[in-house]
């Protein structure tokens, strides 16, 4: 295993994480320290910043001493039981937070962990805090969620943060099951600016579900596994086949999202009350109701 560079978290709305918000989203305070990772390279512990490989007379505002003095147990026994995972977090020293809570500065906070190129969803790397390794949590757990909505998590994200002292730097959204058109799996971020601290969340990580968002009804009520069934017969059919093909998901995808707008949309907005609707985030729902009704497809 090599030094790798750490993947540059995108703002949410550029094209890089379009889509990402379909689907279970992970929501993480985002904290302000140094990008870091640690590994096992030929049975040495390695360590690295965001751009390049660290040593004893090459470090980064002291993170290689730190894992090698202080931590150096820790992490020679998570490493002769997990060789093959790289650890990637935040080395927390100053920057433009100064608020962070004395006890949080000078730690390593592991915000990723990959196996090779993939990176593990965080219900199977949060058991590295049995060796005692700081992981951060997610701070919710949310589906489909609307940038209104993540917007609201942000003044009470005070992760880490003195009581008292306003909220952190901002969020990152993680979608495990996302890969954006470029074929790459990326996170998002908001970045918290002009918002004041408002409330405060103690009660933990909640896993929330949106009702009351118009494209979610309407997927919910018209996409269902009959109707692509009915479709896929229709194109077999029109290929003159009888066993379905990979190369017929684009149509599939396209031809039940034009069934939803020819023939339930002028229903869906009547019963609805002519709602604003978002058809992009539409036509996302969409394909991603029709990956949950019929997996086997994909």
């Amino acid at each position: 295993m090599q030094f790798e560079k750490y993947q540059h978290i995108m703002t949410i709305g550029k094209p890089e994480v379009d889509g990402l918000l379909i689907g279970k989203c992970h929501v993480f305070p985002k904290i302000d320290g140094t990008n870091s990772s640690i590994w096992l390279e030929d049975g040495e512990i390695c360590c690295g910043s965001r751009n390049r490989k660290l040593s004893a007379d090459d470090d980064n505002a002291g993170f290689y001493a730190w894992v090698h003095s202080e931590k150096i147990d820790t992490f020679t026994r998570f490493f002769n039981e997990h060789p093959d995972l790289r650890l990637c977090g935040e080395w927390l020293v100053p920057h433009t937070i100064k608020t962070y809570r004395k006890d949080a500065w000078r730690r390593f906070y592991v915000f990723d962990v990959m196996l090779e190129e993939e990176y593990l969803p965080y219900e199977s790397y949060v058991m590295i805090a049995d060796y005692g390794i700081d992981v951060i949590p997610p701070q919710k757990i949310v589906s489909n969620p609307t940038i209104d909505l993540l917007t609201k998590f942000l003044p009470v994200n005070t992760y880490l943060i003195e009581d008292g002292m306003g909220a952190g730097e901002g969020i990152v959204i993680k979608n495990y099951g996302f890969v954006n058109r470029f074929g790459r799996c990326v996170w998002g971020k908001i970045v918290r600016n002009e918002f004041k601290e408002e409330n405060r969340d103690a009660f933990g990580t909640k896993e929330i579900r949106l009702t009351d968002d118009v494209e979610i009804k309407i997927v919910e009520q018209y996409i269902t596994r009959s109707l692509i069934d009915k479709e896929l017969s229709k194109i077999l059919l029109a290929n003159e086949v009888t066993e379905f093909d990979h190369k017929f998901i684009p149509r599939l995808l396209t031809t039940v999202y034009y069934c939803l707008i020819t023939d339930d949309l002028y229903e869906a907005i009547k019963k609805y009350k002519f709602p604003v609707i978002d058809f992009k985030r539409l036509d996302h729902l969409v394909k991603y109701k029709i990956k949950e009704l019929a997996p086997e497809l994909f």
